[in-house]
C-alpha cells in the first residue's frame, strides 16, 4: 500500500514537469489566466463522467465547502495563474526547478503549524536545495542585469510554489473525510469560477483565443493530464503525509529540461545540472531518516 501513493506522486511529477514545457509553448499566444481557465474547463470535463457515475455521493458540510473553495482557488487559480505569467518570460527548465522548491516549502509550512517536525538534516535540506536553485540562475541569483521582466517572472513562478506548499498541507483533513475525486472535482469547480473573472478582463470571452493548432493539442494535454494528475495528488496526499508526496516532484525540473531541450530547443548549461543534483541531494537530505522522525501511523 506504501507503494501505491509513492508511484501515484511520481506520475504527478513527470506530469507537472511536461506542463511545464507545454505551458511555455502555447503560452504566448493567449494570456496567463485564459490558459489556466481552458485547462481547468478541461480537467473539470474530464471528472465529471466518473463523478456522476460513482456512488454514494459525497455530502459535504457547509464550512467545509467553503474551505475546499478557497483551497481550490488558490491550488487551480491563483498558483496556475502566477506560473503561466512567469513561463512567459522563465525558460521551463529554470521554472521547474524554481517549482522544485515546492517540497521544501511544504516542509517549513507544515512546521510551522506543528504538523511534522523540522529537523537538523530538513533544514539542510532546504538551505543546500535553495542553493541548488541559485546555481542553476547563475550570475543572475546574486547580480541585477536590468533584466525586470525576468526577475518578476521568477517571483511568480517561486509565489506559485509557496501556494502550493500551503494548499497541500491544509488539504488533508478534507481528504480524511471526503472521496478524492468529488473533492477534486469541486475544488476544480470553485476554481473555473474564479478564473473565469479573471480571463474575461484578457478579453477571452470577446473571441476566440487565437491558438495555433499544436497550441489546441497542448492545451489539450495539459488539460486531461491535469485533470488525471490532480486526482492522483490528491489521493497520494490522503494516503501519505504532505512531504513524502511532495518530495516526488524533483522529477518536474528533469523533465522539464529534458523536454524543453528536447521540444523547445533550450539550453542546458552545467550550472543547471549542477543545480539539479543540489536539489535531488538537497530533497534526499531533508527526508533523511524520515520514518525514524515520524510517529508510527495508526489505523481507526
Amino acid at each position: 500500500m506504501k507503494f501505491l501513493p509513492a508511484a501515484a506522486a511520481a506520475v504527478t511529477g513527470i506530469q507537472v514537469g511536461s506542463a511545464i514545457v507545454a505551458t511555455r509553448y502555447v503560452v504566448d499566444q493567449t494570456g496567463p489566466a485564459s490558459l489556466a481557465l481552458l485547462r481547468y474547463l478541461i480537467g473539470l470535463c474530464c471528472l465529471l463522467p466518473p463523478l456522476l457515475l460513482s456512488t454514494p455521493r459525497a455530502r459535504f458540510e457547509r464550512r467545509d465547502l467553503l474551505a475546499i473553495s478557497l483551497l481550490g482557488i488558490t491550488q487551480f487559480g491563483i498558483l496556475i495563474a502566477l506560473l503561466n505569467y512567469g513561463l512567459r518570460s522563465v525558460p521551463s527548465a529554470r521554472a521547474a526547478l524554481i517549482f522544485a522548491t515546492f517540497p521544501l516549502l511544504t516542509l517549513v509550512v507544515a512546521a510551522a503549524l506543528r504538523h511534522e517536525r523540522l529537523t537538523l538534516a530538513k533544514l539542510a535540506g532546504v538551505l543546500l536545495t535553495l542553493a541548488g536553485v541559485g546555481l542553476a540562475l547563475g550570475e543572475k541569483a546574486i547580480r541585477w542585469d536590468g533584466a525586470a521582466t525576468e526577475w518578476i517572472g521568477e517571483l511568480a513562478v517561486f509565489a506559485s510554489a509557496l501556494c502550493g506548499a500551503v494548499c497541500s498541507v491544509l488539504y488533508r483533513p478534507y481528504l480524511t473525510k471526503y472521496p478524492t475525486l468529488a473533492v477534486s472535482a469541486y475544488a476544480m469547480l470553485a476554481s473555473v469560477g474564479f478564473l473565469a473573472v479573471l480571463a474575461a478582463a484578457e478579453g477571452f470571452f470577446d473571441a476566440l483565443p487565437h491558438v495555433t493548432p499544436g497550441g489546441w493539442l497542448a492545451v489539450a494535454y495539459i488539460g486531461v493530464g491535469s485533470g488525471a494528475g490532480y486526482v492522483l495528488w490528491l489521493w497520494a496526499l490522503r494516503h501519505a503525509t504532505p512531504t513524502r508526496v511532495t518530495v516526488f516532484l524533483a522529477l518536474s525540473p528533469v523533465t522539464a529540461a529534458g523536454l524543453g531541450a528536447l521540444l523547445l530547443g533550450e539550453a542546458i548549461s552545467a550550472e543547471a545540472l549542477l543545480g539539479l543534483a543540489c536539489v535531488a541531494l538537497g530533497l534526499a537530505l531533508a527526508h533523511w531518516r524520515e520514518r525514524a522522525v515520524e510517529p508510527p501511523r495508526t489505523s481507526a
